[in-house]
């Protein structure tokens, strides 16, 4: 991709996260992500080319063994004409929200990373003329804590999810508790699926957005700024599900349109799209977990009907749904059971801060790295290569728990299924789709205190205003626990 012949206007803001801003092409299936950073703190340009390579090699030797070949998309580095940043970055910032920008695009070094544009189709290899509806979910962690270290039993009833939301609405980031519940999701029940997945759509907050050929039309851009009108994403349904305008509008056209689209994403989300026949597998039973939380509105609504009991249906190995859980339950001890090991990490580093590079806490992520991670022995010998193991373990989770679902939807007739593509049905159309993973940067070892201070605030929130008020009933709900287990393998 010729770059450097591309004229700056040709390109548009696309979004941002907390260290990187994204810009896509208008016509080309294409963004570029750069790095940010606070203004006056600017990296040289040898630090923002490791940093990106870092990036790079961590979804490339790691998270695709994780994930597979097909929904992993580690991208390229490039390097720009400098005056061609610089005008870029003048273009784009009147649409960054304000919240955004308290640090500054990397104007300097002229590195960025080249990716596929996941709100199209993956591969992208001709050009897409029809029209493209994207979902991106953010799923969230999907297991309850099954770790001894937990000491807190409300952990292994209520998950991370459910007790963190009353905290935000405490602190005022959202207006009132999502009845999304990342269990339901990840159980593979296409009833409970379909019940998170309205959840979602009723209080998307930032764990669901929806684009059409591109633009963002549902969701919320920052945490002010949402777009959640039923009405107004059914005018954009329309057209994807009922070509033929045949259906009226109105309450019932809504309602329907909403149904057909969880379906397809339900169905998409149980697919194998990916190729790559899985190695060996390597299965290891590691304690009882609860696929249910007690939290969960559709555990509640299962009580108020009078029934206790759902049957369990599981993912299947294929999806990437599975894959994401696979990789989420490398936190084998909870952050309590793994905050130790971080300080005694932290111990030996203090002693031999020439070790730190030794022991690839900051990459590079590469064969050797992602060999470790697959010793899942819990066996605490005092060393700090076991610490170590779980501690990189752990930010493989966190990354896993922290990712974005992209999937990409296109109407197709019956005829153009020559393209190779997997097709999901719905009453009156006909998708081809592809399911992609995003947001895979592994997370920082520096962010671990702040993960195990923010769990102890959760909680106690949680013990303290909102357990105290519930219905004893809810207690008891599920009490029976269900064989978990972590299976690893190559792709």
């Amino acid at each position: 991709m010729e770059v450097e012949k591309m004229d700056e206007n040709e390109w548009k803001y696309h979004g941002e996260g907390n260290q990187s801003l994204v810009v896509s092409h208008c016509q080309r299936c294409v963004v570029l992500r750069f790095l940010k950073s606070p203004p006056n703190q600017n990296k040289t340009p040898e630090e923002i080319l490791h940093h990106l390579q870092n990036i790079v090699d961590f979804g490339k030797h790691v998270m695709k063994q994780f994930f597979g070949e097909n929904y992993v998309h580690h991208g390229e580095i490039i390097q720009l004409p400098l005056d061609f940043v610089r005008q870029l970055c003048l273009k784009i910032q009147p649409e960054r929200p304000e919240c955004r920008c308290d640090k500054d695009m990397d104007t300097l070094s002229g590195y960025a990373m080249c990716l596929p544009n996941l709100t199209r189709l993956q591969p992208f290899r001709f050009a897409e003329h029809r029209p493209i509806l994207c979902i991106e979910i953010k799923p969230k962690c999907g297991f309850i804590p099954f770790s001894s270290h937990v000491s807190q039993e409300i952990k292994h009833k209520v998950c991370r999810y459910c007790m963190h939301q009353h905290l935000k609405v405490a602190n005022g980031k959202w207006k009132r508790p999502s009845k999304y519940c990342p269990l339901d999701l990840f159980s593979g029940n296409k009833q409970r699926m379909h019940f998170a997945l309205k959840s979602l759509l009723q209080e998307a907050q930032n764990n669901l957005k929806i684009f059409k050929n591109g633009e963002l039309i549902y969701g919320c851009k920052d945490d002010q700024d949402c777009v959640c009108d039923w009405n107004e994403l059914a005018r954009h349904l329309k057209p994807f599900f009922f070509p033929c305008n045949g259906l009226a509008s109105g309450p019932q056209c809504t309602r329907t349109l909403v149904k057909e689209l969880i379906h397809v994403i339900t169905m998409a989300l149980l697919s194998s799209t990916d190729s790559c026949r899985a190695g060996h597998m390597k299965t290891v039973p590691i304690s009882q977990g609860r696929s249910y939380c007690e939290a969960s509105a559709f555990n509640k609504e299962l009580v108020r009907n009078g029934k206790h009991k759902l049957e369990s249906s599981g993912l299947p190995r294929g999806c990437l749904l599975y894959k994401t859980l696979q990789a989420q339950m490398l936190d084998m001890l909870d952050i309590e059971g793994l905050y130790p090991l971080y300080s005694r990490v932290e111990q030996y580093l203090e002693e031999f801060p020439e070790e730190r590079s030794t022991l690839q806490i900051d990459g590079p992520y590469n064969e050797a790295f992602y060999e470790k991670l697959l010793d899942l022995s819990l066996e605490d010998d005092g060393t700090v290569a076991f610490a170590l193991t779980k501690v990189q373990q752990y930010r493989i989770a966190m990354t896993a728990k922290d990712c974005s679902i992209m999937i990409a939807l296109s109407p197709c007739l019956q005829d153009e299924c020559s393209e190779q593509r997997p097709v999901v049905l719905t009453s009156k159309s006909r998708f081809t789709f592809s399911v992609s993973v995003l947001d895979l940067d592994l997370k920082p070892y520096e962010s671990i205190p702040h993960q195990y201070k923010l769990d102890g605030e959760i909680v106690n929130y949680y013990l303290k205003n909102v357990q105290a008020k519930e219905d004893p009933v809810m207690s008891n709900l599920f009490k029976e626990n269900e064989d978990c287990t972590l299976v690893l393998h190559k792709v």
